[in-house]
């Protein structure tokens, strides 16, 4: 059985036009709220399994505990029935925090295709995080801090429900592709993307049916991981996985591990 509770946040009239514009999103097919198949599901129980925080770079093994049966795991704004089901098959007790409906439905389907129980959760990130103190081992949190303007807030939040020794792994956008046009080759833009003080920029966004997105800085990002008191482990980074800045191979993102000492 899943069990649900919800969280309104603040009602910010960003994160709301979010969910909406990441609903019609998924309505159009967009990859990261398709869910994975019982095939996959099955081959995550028998050890054979991956998962995403950027496009296209499957995240180490070794950036996990070696047995995740029984450890306390958070996907932070990581609805979409992607990896959460691939962690509840290694036997780890998940809960699910996004702020997108559709998402949480995608996990509720999947939990309920497959026999686990999940606690799903409908939260604005960029509020404090609606649970204890160290409850929990790991959060993984995909590429999805681009869509709330303050991050160092959520580095404190992920710290604190963290228990000693517990580890982020965290998906990042580094900013440039808010620096092109659609096309990728003019440079267009100032940073920081900020469409809520950015009238230009706040029209772009629009235009293209992109909801509200902010650039974050390498010191917002990562020093703010270490400001949180989280240690940096290691990392790698990543391209679109498709367009003209991943055919030059540019690193659009980065994926960090950390951990609470």
């Amino acid at each position: 059985m899943t069990t649900t509770t919800t969280h309104d946040g603040s009602g910010m009239d960003y994160q709301d036009i979010n969910a909406q514009t990441i609903t019609r999103w998924i309505e159009d097919g967009w990859e990261w709220g398709r869910p994975i198949d019982h095939g996959t599901y099955m081959r995550a129980q028998a050890g054979d399994w991956s998962v995403l925080l950027t496009p296209t770079r499957p995240v180490p093994h070794d950036w996990f505990p070696d047995d995740l049966a029984g450890l306390r795991v958070l996907g932070l704004a990581s609805g979409g029935g992607q990896q959460m089901p691939v962690f509840a098959a290694l036997g780890a007790r998940c809960t699910v925090l996004d702020y997108t409906p559709a998402q949480l439905d995608a996990e509720r389907r999947v939990a309920e295709r497959e026999g686990y129980g999940i606690d799903i959760v409908r939260a604005d990130m960029s509020r404090p995080l609606p649970f204890a103190d160290a409850s929990f081992d790991l959060v993984f949190h995909p590429v999805s801090n681009c869509y709330v303007r303050e991050v160092e807030p959520l580095w404190r939040e992920c710290a604190r429900v963290l228990r000693p020794g517990g580890r982020l792994l965290a998906g990042l956008d580094n900013g440039f592709n808010y620096v092109v046009d659609d096309a990728e080759e003019r440079v267009v833009n100032h940073l920081p993307f900020d469409p809520l003080s950015d009238a230009g920029q706040r029209a772009q966004l629009e235009e293209s049916d992109s909801g509200i997105q902010f650039s974050h800085t390498l010191d917002e990002q990562i020093g703010g991981q270490l400001r949180a008191g989280l240690r940096l482990l290691d990392l790698y980074e990543d391209t679109n996985g498709s367009g003209r800045l991943h055919e030059l191979r540019i690193p659009t993102f980065w994926a960090t591990l950390a951990c609470r000492d």
